[in-house]
């Protein structure tokens, strides 16, 4: 059979499907994307590049910018499908990631082939993220502009023949008529790479390049892909002063880019990560905050592995990965009280629940960790047990696997 796989970004969340699907020399696996990641190389999957220049007009409906742009990945996307046709490749199957516009005219290009749609969010004005803080004012543009932005992905709810999404907190953001269109699947988390360490393993250290931290035994950690308020990180770095008064042993590691990827930069300009140290210059013990910027995956597991006491927050948005990488590690979890995370973890059981808002709570809860290493032990055996019964890719990837033939073989059709 032929697949055709389609993010802007490569591999994300194909990564294991399309490696598994392009095991058996009966397939072919093309994966289109705009950012090639040359890093990353899946055997026997072809990358494909697609993307465009395009910027909406400035003197443009600013509630038509995002629209305006998904619809130009949506042009770019179907030009690339067909290119592929003409080049001999039409697939039995495409699957795509809804959101970003590539997938808006797979249908018109390939009006014979099944859509699997991967969905992540549904955008609503009230309940879940947008207004989670009470500071913040819901206006009637940002009602709208998220109206905008669930057009896209209503056009591939009903273009797709299924969909798939990783939790449930995450399902139930979406219109009820069309759940039933929604299989919920997580993509798996790897749990044979994120796994413990051996005690003898841990004594010697973390030591990355140009970072030695070998000689530390007190390790917070944060991972994230921007540092942002979505993301917990003011709160987090707010909580600073008190761990590092507290614990003047431990170091803490910063894991992420300086840059926003969901929600909004400052006010005042520059960067979060800018302002929050500005924010806490003077603070004692700042020389023993370490920020690595982006680490390769081998680097980023390392930190996890070390960690003794890993701090995850979110607003009540997507799940991200890291938390359940950290679980899978068995890292000493602090995490926020938050819908996505909470149905994961249970508070005592495998992981620390604090509130969102409470810097003193999260010092709290990482001073803890440290100082009862002991007391963790059955928190961090119940977190990875959690992984490996409920997200391990051993066990889930066959049947998104099998998602994704029973589509190509027409099953869904009927949907």
């Amino acid at each position: 059979m032929k697949y055709l796989f389609i993010h802007p970004n490569f591999p994300a969340q194909f990564r294991h499907v399309a490696a598994r699907l392009a095991q058996s020399p009966e397939n072919q696996v093309v994966f289109a994307c705009t950012n090639t990641r040359p890093e990353w190389v899946i055997a026997n999957v072809r990358k494909v590049q697609f993307g465009t220049r395009f910027q909406p007009p400035t003197n443009g409906h600013k509630l038509a910018h995002y629209y305006e742009r998904a619809v130009a990945q949506g042009e770019a996307g179907y030009m690339l499908c067909r290119k592929l046709v003409e080049s001999g490749f039409t697939p039995d199957v495409v699957v795509g990631h809804s959101g970003w516009g590539a997938t808006m005219f797979v249908r018109d290009a390939l009006p014979k082939t099944p859509f699997v749609g991967y969905f992540e969010w549904y955008y609503n004005a009230d309940g879940a993220d947008v207004g989670f803080d009470p500071a913040e004012t819901v206006t009637g543009i940002q009602r709208m502009n998220l109206r905008t932005r669930n057009a896209v992905i209503l056009n591939d709810l009903d273009a797709c023949c299924i969909g798939q999404l990783p939790t449930t907190w995450q399902a139930s953001q979406f219109p009820e008529r069309y759940r039933d269109k929604l299989a919920i699947r997580h993509d798996g988390v790897d749990t044979t790479f994120f796994a413990p360490l051996s005690a003898e393993e841990r004594a010697k250290g973390l030591v990355l390049p140009g970072l030695d931290l070998s000689g530390v035994r007190e390790l917070v950690t944060y991972a994230t892909r921007g540092m942002e308020p979505y993301r917990g990180f003011p709160q987090f770095m707010e909580a600073l002063p008190r761990i590092l008064a507290e614990r003047p042993e431990a170091h803490v590691l910063v894991v992420g880019e300086d840059r926003v990827c969901y929600g909004k930069p400052p006010q005042e300009g520059g960067s979060w990560k800018a302002v929050m140290l500005d924010r806490l210059k003077g603070v004692p013990g700042m020389d023993r905050v370490h920020f690595t910027g982006g680490l390769p995956y081998g680097e980023y597991r390392q930190v996890l592995q070390h960690s003794m006491a890993h701090v995850y927050l979110t607003r009540p948005f997507v799940l991200s990965w890291s938390m359940l990488e950290a679980m899978s590690c068995g890292v000493p979890l602090i995490a926020s009280a938050t819908a996505p995370v909470e149905e994961v973890v249970e508070h005592g059981r495998n992981g620390q629940l604090v509130d969102f808002f409470s810097s003193d709570a999260i010092a709290e809860a990482v001073c803890r960790a440290l100082s009862n290493p002991a007391e963790m032990l059955p928190m961090r055996k119940e977190a990875r047990r959690t992984v490996l019964e409920r997200f391990s890719l051993e066990r889930l990837l066959p049947g998104n696997v099998q998602l994704i033939v029973d589509a190509a073989m027409g099953k869904f059709d009927s949907r």
